[in-house]
């Protein structure tokens, strides 16, 4: 499995939009058959600032995933919605290591 964790700082009149865009993305990214989890979380004190939690069965998955449609159509529609360019860190999991327990 790949967990990836994408940090991001919205411009603050577009935190709305921002959530609307990533939520559509979301919803289908954990219809991909690699996507385990997809969560959006925003921070509660400062509502600029967005991480995403990305679960991957592995790294072809992760790789599949921005050559969706759904992903494209999200990296183009936010890009002028983020203050600074988005940043990611990928781990690798150690527990739990049973996919099962990481599924939507």
């Amino acid at each position: 499995m790949l967990v990836v964790h994408v940090h991001v700082q919205v411009v603050p009149d577009r935190v709305d939009d921002f959530l609307a865009a990533t939520l559509v993305n979301a919803r289908a990214s954990v219809t991909e058959p690699g996507v385990l989890r997809f969560d959006v979380l925003r921070d509660e004190s400062d509502a600029t600032r967005v991480v995403l939690v990305e679960v991957y069965r592995d790294p072809d998955a992760a790789a599949a995933h921005k050559q969706t449609a759904h992903y494209a159509v999200w990296r183009d529609a936010v890009a002028e919605m983020m203050a600074v360019p988005r940043e990611s860190t990928k781990f690798s999991v150690v527990f739990p290591d049973d996919s099962a327990r990481w599924t939507s």
